[in-house]
């Protein structure tokens, strides 16, 4: 069976890498558009792609489209209502939106794809840059069963053969679930990001404080993902600091609609907010440990 014609847009470093992962298990990307057109170029140069300056040629090239973009704002332009748009030309076509969003923003655009003859379905991605270039994403998604079902044979090639694959419900569900993911990821980094810092304060080893932490209660992912770059200030970026605190936002506004305090969450936020003020926000999110070892650039 002939395999879908795809297209990318926001090829950064999580796009990218899908793109060239679905390359290499044979599904043609035709077409890539990166508001850093430099990217789009290199990319298109590898796989053998057209880069795109206009929304509109990529719904043309494909049958189906990736969105892997930045935010809110960034999703909701490249499915404006007027002007060069995802949307112009899209009966028939699918969008496969990736980004950490509102959950309302992924209501919105699964509306605006109906009203063209389109569909769309949000996958949200709980991995980093490695396993979107290896296809072991673990991806969560939103919206109709029927679209996620014809999407299936080309999302298990992302998530270790389906392995990794689940339909979490409708369009904005998924989101929803991102959200609390990431807000207790963030969380867990910055609460290691102090103790750490309050050992190394205390004059106790860093590398001795891991070993403890990944054998006791302090335990979590980010002890492994996260605590040597702490230590060493490696903080070459997988899922940024500027994301860490966009994403703290959604959760929390999620919860100012339904009444709820999150103050453990608010502060996290808080501190990812200190850490972008002062030029950080391209770092990884383990550089929150800028802001909580003794003499670095935070505790100065």
């Amino acid at each position: 069976m002939q395999k879908p014609t795809l297209a990318f847009v926001g090829v950064g470093r999580m796009g990218a890498n899908m793109a060239r992962r679905l390359h290499a298990q044979g599904y043609p990307v035709v077409a890539v558009l990166d508001r850093h057109a430099p990217a789009a170029e290199a990319l298109a140069a590898e796989l053998g792609a057209r880069a795109c300056t206009r929304l509109a040629d990529i719904t043309a090239a494909a049958e189906i489209v990736f969105t892997v973009v930045t935010d809110d704002a960034a999703q909701r332009a490249v499915f404006a209502a007027e002007g060069d748009s995802l949307l112009v030309g899209a009966a028939g076509k699918t969008f496969v939106n990736c980004a950490t969003l509102s959950p309302a923003v992924h209501l919105e655009i699964e509306a605006a794809a109906a009203r063209v003859g389109a569909s769309a379905l949000e996958a949200c991605m709980a991995s980093s840059i490695p396993q979107a270039r290896a296809g072991t994403l673990y991806l969560m998604c939103g919206g109709e069963r029927a679209v996620f079902e014809k999407l299936r044979p080309l999302l298990v090639e992302l998530s270790d053969q389906g392995k990794l694959l689940r339909h979490i419900g409708p369009a904005g569900s998924a989101a929803q679930v991102k959200a609390l993911v990431n807000m207790v990821m963030n969380i867990n980094t910055a609460a290691l990001a102090e103790g750490l810092g309050l050992g190394a304060t205390l004059g106790l080893d860093p590398k001795m404080l891991l070993e403890v932490f990944a054998q006791t209660g302090a335990n979590s992912r980010v002890v492994a993902t996260d605590g040597e770059d702490m230590i060493n200030r490696d903080h070459s970026c997988f899922f940024s600091a500027a994301h860490a605190a966009k994403d703290s936002g959604i959760a929390l506004a999620l919860a100012e609609e339904k009444g709820l305090r999150l103050p453990l969450a608010a502060a996290t936020k808080a501190q990812y907010d200190r850490l972008v003020a002062l030029g950080c926000g391209g770092e990884d999110k383990s550089s929150i440990a800028e802001l909580t070892f003794p003499g670095r650039k935070g505790t100065a």
